[in-house]
């Protein structure tokens, strides 16, 4: 359900779901398994509305929306179903010398009630992603979507109840007020994709109730070129890049490659995304729209930054901002300060890939680094030197589909993982049970008073 955004109605909303949580009505596999089946039928059943929704925020093509959204969110929840009873399932551990007979196991338990925040950029799947974690753990959760998308966030408030227990998962609407009224209130685990600086203000708020947090940010995702096929490293940079506009937290931000590799480089650049989008991107239905004003003048901004090699067309009124490659760019530009998250790509030349691996390295850890080479000791060289939430070798952002690699930050580009089983982990305790029987005393070995043969017996045991 969607509820009234004002604050004791957010706190009034909290309550109802803890209550239910309390009940322990989300406990059962049965209703784990039953929301995930449910959320795999909203997502077939209503992939039209939510494609046209996600059009109508970002401008974005109906198998863009299925590939990048939909798709990933049904991947998701399929996987958690095939495999729940295995992770849900106790396991025993060995139990020293010293304390036997007696058993010990590990099971994993549901937090409670969870908050999920979710962005702008892909509001469907970074909504509907990490609840499928937070369902297979058999929490409740209370869903927040970005006001920025609006069409989607009341789409999404108002499909929901429909499939998902109303009681148990509920979605609070609004902007900033109604997220601050959240933020005060208590959760067990905050689930926070977006910014640094909101998620700065996510941990301030979750350290009143020492709420554990998991922050899914962004930063200045590096790609390097080193060699190899040019043609083909040019096409997965500008796929990357350009999907969703450029609006993509793993997209590359910036490419670093040699003096004498950057010509031809760019040149392909230019020709991938005339292949992809034509001489005009504008009348593209492949090419997204910028969410905002607000972020189409901070990107228009940037193309001063540098020369522009291609691109560069801009039309406020329709929020577009053709595809651009820019050379020339000083390090310190405003361009490379912060993550542009547009359809700006900014070639930078260094000598070798020592000099690409300092840069990088001088600058906060990225959520992603690329490296497009064909020589394996490049590579090994590339894994061990770069601090990244994850590296991928000639290709870029489709490292997200692979459900067992957990996907997160390092450092300011966020905190945790999730992702198949890495979503279940988050969302659950893994906790310790003991057992011990007091037919035979055992323990008594090892109550005062102490003596030297108890001595011996107890430093021998342990």
């Amino acid at each position: 359900m969607s509820v009234r955004t004002d604050a004791p109605a957010v706190a009034d909303t909290v309550a109802a779901v803890r209550k239910i949580y309390d009940s322990g009505r989300t406990r059962p596999l049965a209703w784990r398994r039953d929301q995930l089946q449910a959320l795999i039928r909203l997502l077939t059943e209503a992939e039209a509305e939510l494609s046209a929704a996600l059009r109508r925020d970002l401008g974005k093509n109906a198998l863009e929306s299925y590939l990048t959204e939909i798709s990933i969110v049904r991947s998701e929840a399929g996987h958690a179903l095939s495999r729940l009873g295995e992770w849900t399932r106790s396991r025993r551990v060995p139990v020293p010398l010293g304390l036997l007979p007696a058993s010990a196991r590990t099971e994993p338990q549901p937090l409670g009630v969870v908050l999920i925040i979710a962005p702008w950029n892909y509001p469907v799947q970074l909504l509907l992603a990490p609840l499928v974690g937070a369902l297979a753990a058999g929490n409740a959760a209370v869903l927040k979507p970005s006001e920025l998308a609006p069409a989607t966030s009341r789409t999404l408030a108002r499909l929901l109840p429909g499939y998902l227990d109303p009681e148990a998962v509920t979605v609070v609407e609004g902007g900033r007020e109604e997220s601050t009224a959240l933020l005060a209130e208590r959760f067990n685990h905050i689930f926070f994709t977006g910014g640094e600086q909101v998620g700065k203000v996510v941990l301030r708020a979750a350290a009143e109730h020492l709420t554990p947090v998991t922050l899914e940010l962004g930063g200045k995702s590096p790609a390097v070129v080193m060699g190899g096929n040019l043609r083909a490293a040019a096409r997965r940079l500008v796929y990357a890049k350009l999907l969703n506009a450029g609006q993509t937290c793993v997209a590359p931000d910036y490419v670093l490659t040699t003096e004498a590799l950057a010509p031809s480089l760019v040149k392909q650049l230019a020709r991938a995304v005339r292949e992809m989008f034509g001489e005009d991107p504008a009348k593209s239905a492949d090419f997204g729209r910028i969410v905002n004003e607000g972020h189409f003048d901070r990107l228009a901004s940037y193309l001063a930054d540098g020369t522009v090699a291609s691109g560069g067309r801009t039309d406020r009124e329709q929020l577009y901002i053709e595809p651009t490659v820019l050379t020339k760019v000083s390090p310190d530009a405003a361009v490379m300060q912060e993550e542009i998250f547009g359809p700006i790509l900014p070639v930078l030349t260094v000598a070798d890939l020592g000099e690409a691996m300092s840069f990088i390295n001088s600058r906060p850890a990225p959520l992603a680094a690329y490296l497009y080479s064909s020589s394996d000791a490049e590579q090994r060289r590339f894994e061990h030197g770069i601090r990244a939430g994850s590296i991928s070798h000639n290709a870029s952002t489709i490292q997200l589909a692979v459900p067992e690699l957990p996907f997160g930050g390092a450092g300011a580009s966020g905190m945790g993982a999730y992702h198949g089983k890495h979503s279940f982990d988050t969302f659950s305790q893994l906790r310790p049970v003991f057992s011990k029987g007091t037919l035979l005393d055992t323990l008594r070995v090892a109550y005062p008073r102490y003596s030297a043969a108890k001595t011996r017996i107890l430093r021998r045991l342990l």
